[in-house]
């Protein structure tokens, strides 16, 4: 019992090892891409580009926006912000109300698309007149006072 409390101890204390050996490596990768023009985060969540490094201090000059500047702690700038690459097409928007309609062929007016359930459209019921629709607006109105 006494042997498998050490080989457990010792897995312990092994893995530990291993996974600070780790961190500190992966550390030392990233310290070793930081150039001035790099897109960084920083550990608080400050984002900016690297203008200068100062190795004898540990300290680097983020530009936050144009004009603004922050220095900050080497080790507080955790991770390289890749710039996000967009493939697809803008989405085209009509100018105009058309794509809220039906276009009907028998040359009636269009309506308004009704959701596939059947339910009303913002509380509106589908087929609902205009003086129906007053009606129910005033109605409504009466009995919120």
């Amino acid at each position: 019992m006494n042997i498998l409390l050490f080989v457990m101890l010792g897995l312990f204390v092994f893995t530990m090892f291993r996974r600070n050996k780790k961190t500190k490596e992966q550390a030392a990768t990233l310290q070793s891409q930081f150039a001035p023009g790099v897109e960084v985060m920083t550990s608080f969540g400050l984002f900016g580009r690297i203008v200068e490094i100062d190795d004898d201090e540990n300290k680097v000059l983020l530009e936050l926006s144009p004009g603004n500047t922050a220095t900050v702690h080497r080790q507080a700038v955790t991770k390289i912000v890749e710039p996000v690459v967009v493939d697809e097409e803008p989405a085209v928007v009509p100018d105009d109300a058309s794509s809220l309609t039906i276009e009907k062929t028998d040359g009636s007016a269009p309506v308004i698309e009704a959701p596939v359930n059947g339910a009303p459209v913002n509380g509106t019921p589908v087929n609902e007149t205009p003086d129906e629709t007053l009606r129910r607006l005033n109605d409504e109105g009466k009995k919120g006072s």
